[in-house]
């Protein structure tokens, strides 16, 4: 069933309530949620599915987030990737971004969460047009029109 929202997060977190809060919460944002409890369970969802970000946990059973952090930036360098954990420490936080995070929110701060993951897919998002732009652009912006079309003065008028 396709959702009426405007952005997917995938959120790979072991805390099965915790993701069920964050999945309300984050509805109530325009925010769809999809929910995995482990790195093996995000990645068919990962291989199979398009989300505008990947919301990490630093600590998962088995692998944790940031070697997860590490494999989903190589399979997919573009997709922003945010941490948000309780290893608050400026270690961790470095870690999360050592390992390909675009950012690092630390657990229970709810209200930068949602700053951030509106700042980072908005800034994705703005990436993405300019980069299919530039790509398909086969000559400088200046010559790519005419001049006969447009004119100084009928651009003023």
């Amino acid at each position: 069933m396709p959702s009426d929202t405007l952005s997917r997060v995938l959120s790979v977190d072991d805390d099965p309530d915790a993701c069920e809060m964050l999945s309300f919460l984050l509805k109530s944002h325009g925010i769809d949620v999809t929910c995995a409890q482990s790195a093996a369970e995000a990645w068919p969802r990962i291989k199979a599915e398009c989300f505008d970000l990947y919301l990490l946990d630093g600590w998962l059973p088995q692998l944790d987030g940031f070697e997860l952090c590490r494999q989903i930036r190589e399979f997919d360098p573009n997709t922003p990737i945010l941490f948000y954990s309780g290893a608050a420490y400026d270690a961790d936080k470095q870690k999360g971004i050592s390992a390909g995070a675009n950012a690092y929110v630390t657990k229970p701060d709810i209200e930068g969460l949602i700053e951030s993951i509106r700042n980072l897919i908005r800034k994705a998002r703005v990436d993405d047009v300019a980069v299919r732009w530039v790509g398909t652009q086969r000559r400088p912006a200046v010559n790519w029109l005419s001049a006969q079309y447009f004119s100084v003065k009928t651009a003023t008028n």
